[in-house]
């Protein structure tokens, strides 16, 4: 398929050189493509990195829910499944993603890479499954004003864990897995029945009263 051929010859240009190729007429040249081949498939090589991300995402899901103990996993143990399947994927891809991170980071700084776009959709959709899971077996307490932002405030977690991994120089980036697992821990810690939910049904029930 042309359009797998055109993704792997990118993926692999940007790894071998360090940045993306000149043009889109180069790649196609390398190729034997006609330029009007890749438009076909692609606007520019920014959509290439986009769909890229998307696809860790997408595989770290699908690895990680093909693993017999994923559907024994609350929503707390399959977040933290995801996300250290998702470090496995980068350690073997982390040249190629650190370079596509940090060309975003430096056209819009302090903000979402927009290389993430896809990646950050597609997450969002996942976390928004598990934290609606999560409200039905009680692990996740039900706040319907605070519920909807949720899947933004694990979007500013998933950034973290990269953020971490990005600068990790641990031997097998055993911080980030620590990291990881703190961070969960407490975002479901915030998220699950707590001292103010207690609080709530207390003053409910004197109020009834």
């Amino acid at each position: 398929m042309e359009k797998d051929r055109i993704k792997q010859a990118y993926l692999d240009f940007v790894r071998n050189e360090g940045h993306p190729p000149q043009s889109v007429f180069k790649l196609t040249q390398q190729l034997g493509l006609a330029e009007a081949e890749f438009y076909k498939h692609y606007p520019n090589f920014d959509a290439i990195d986009r769909e890229i991300w998307a696809d860790y995402g997408r595989q770290a899901r699908e690895a990680a829910a093909a693993e017999p103990v994923w559907e024994g996993y609350g929503s707390r143990e399959k977040l933290l499944a995801f996300y250290y399947t998702l470090l496995e994927i980068l350690k073997n891809n982390r040249s190629y993603a650190l370079m596509s991170l940090r060309r975003s980071l430096r056209r819009i700084p302090a903000l979402s890479p927009r290389v993430l776009d896809d990646f950050r959709q597609d997450f969002e959709y996942f976390v928004g499954d598990l934290l609606s899971a999560g409200r039905v077996s009680g692990e996740i307490s039900n706040r319907p004003l605070l519920q909807e932002g949720y899947p933004r405030f694990f979007w500013q977690q998933a950034l973290f864990v990269l953020g971490y991994f990005a600068k990790d120089d641990t031997v097998n980036f055993e911080r980030t897995d620590a990291a990881v697992e703190k961070a969960v821990t407490l975002s479901f810690d915030l998220v699950g029945r707590n001292t103010l939910d207690s609080a709530v049904d207390f003053v409910r029930f004197l109020v009834r009263k």
